[in-house]
């Protein structure tokens, strides 16, 4: 039984009554079955896909042999690429490559202003660049983070938000088109739901202060959207990214949606360093969003594979806080239960993790999906199954009559090879991207 903590009125003020069993939790709880979870998994996740095999002049060929090969979610399974270095070719940089990228198709790469351009009119332009292409070309999404943040600023930077605005609209109109050939998703601002409060005040934090966070999200969206090249094939999508789950979050994103203001994506991190949420939270936190009707991103994830400690965010990283095998298991089978409820949410169509290596993890935290050495947790091989085998298409049929076969396929990017009685064959690519209708290919041979 759950107490409400409602009142009565009859001789015994201010006692709870027990009301029963909350029909929202009994809700939630349901939402979170198995069962549950893999229909909405078939729902949302799957398309229908028909393959029709002719023959040179168009007719109809039966007994057609059909491999449908999936070779990329639509879903953006990611995480922070922040170690990534193309010109390293030592076997720990090697691995960490070799290990994300058979893992991942999602990769954020660090834009923090303080340390993008330590010296004022020196960005770091081609690290950056190196990063995205080399992201691009192992067929990597990659998203810049973040534009507009008040931590990590600039030494230089100003302290007066009237000398700031100017400097943050620059970077922003900068960026954006800079990049626009490989990096199509930006967290434009960062956490300006606890600016408020941040010391010692600069310049973006007091801009925040002065006139309000909806008013520095909208504008810095504004200019976001101002120097994105419309390309309705692949537009850039820009980001909100903030760790506030509860109300304060919920008015910014209110505010900004009266102004017509929303970001493309509402993203929320959910880091549990201190210890996991529970399932029915993650589903909560995932309906409190849906209502603004945007895509929602779990931008940063992390899940520990060391006990859990008191932190200090502005002291030095923990040097004694390392993995062990018995939290390694639970940490696997937390990330099992994680996913599996964010990808059966209609409304979820990202999630990063954070960091993907102990070594040079956040804070010092055992948070990574490989150990200091590179090798795979029990975390990153449970991914692997899930992403790469569980939710995976790879079937093969064999045409009927019409020449067709049929299949329910996860969204995504996809090599179907056709092969004839004769041993003839052909091979076609395809993309079949998320919430799609019914798709048909048809393949000549």
């Amino acid at each position: 039984m759950i107490l409400t903590g409602k009142t009565v009125r009859s001789g015994q003020e201010n006692s709870p009554v027990d009301e029963g069993v909350d029909p929202g939790i009994v809700a939630v709880k349901a939402a979170l079955t198995p069962e549950n979870e893999a229909a909405r998994i078939n729902q949302y996740r799957k398309g229908e896909l028909t393959v029709v095999v002719v023959s040179s002049d168009g007719k109809p060929l039966k007994d057609a042999v059909v491999h449908i090969k999936q070779t990329r979610h639509a879903f953006l399974f990611g995480c922070n690429f922040f170690g990534l270095n193309p010109d390293d070719h030592s076997p720990a940089q090697i691995a960490y490559q070799t290990e994300f990228a058979a893992l991942f198709n999602y990769a954020t790469l660090p834009f923090y202003w303080g340390a993008f351009e330590q010296q004022q009119g020196s960005p770091d332009y081609d690290r950056l660049q190196a990063m995205a292409s080399w992201c691009v070309a192992h067929n990597i999404t990659p998203k810049g983070h973040p534009l507009v943040w008040h931590e990590v600023w600039p030494s230089w930077a100003p302290s007066d938000p009237d000398q700031a605005i100017p400097l943050l609209k620059a970077r922003v109109l900068d960026l954006i088109p800079r990049y626009s050939s490989t990096i199509r998703y930006w967290d434009v601002v960062n956490e300006a739901s606890n600016a408020m409060s941040y010391l010692p005040a600069n310049g973006e934090s007091s801009w925040i202060k002065r006139d309000g966070p909806a008013t520095v999200v909208g504008d810095a969206l504004d200019w976001a959207r101002s120097a994105a090249k419309i390309d309705p094939k692949e537009p850039e999508a820009f980001i909100y990214n903030d760790y506030e789950t509860g109300q304060p979050n919920v008015a910014l994103l209110t505010a900004l949606q009266q102004n017509g203001k929303l970001p493309d994506i509402i993203g929320i991190q959910s880091h549990m360093h201190a210890g996991v949420w529970p399932l029915t939270k993650v589903w909560e936190v995932c309906n409190t969003f849906a209502q603004f009707h945007r895509p929602i991103h779990f931008t940063e994830t992390t899940v520990l594979s060391g006990p859990s400690r008191s932190l200090d965010f502005n002291g030095p990283p923990a040097t004694d806080w390392n993995t062990d095998p018995v939290d390694e298991a639970s940490q696997a089978q937390y990330v099992v239960q994680f996913y599996t409820a964010l990808f059966s949410h209609p409304d979820v169509h990202a999630i990063t993790w954070w960091d993907f290596s102990d070594l040079n993890a956040w804070l010092g935290a055992p948070a990574g999906l490989v150990r200091k050495d590179m090798t795979p947790k029990p975390a990153y091989t449970m991914l692997m199954n899930l992403i790469h085998k569980t939710w995976w298409t790879d079937t093969t049929g064999v045409s009927n009559t019409k020449g067709e076969l049929k299949a329910r396929v996860f969204y995504g990017d996809y090599v179907i090879t056709v092969t004839d009685s004769s041993g003839q064959s052909r091979e076609t690519v395809v993309r079949y991207p998320e919430s799609a209708p019914p798709l048909t290919v048809t393949v000549r041979l």
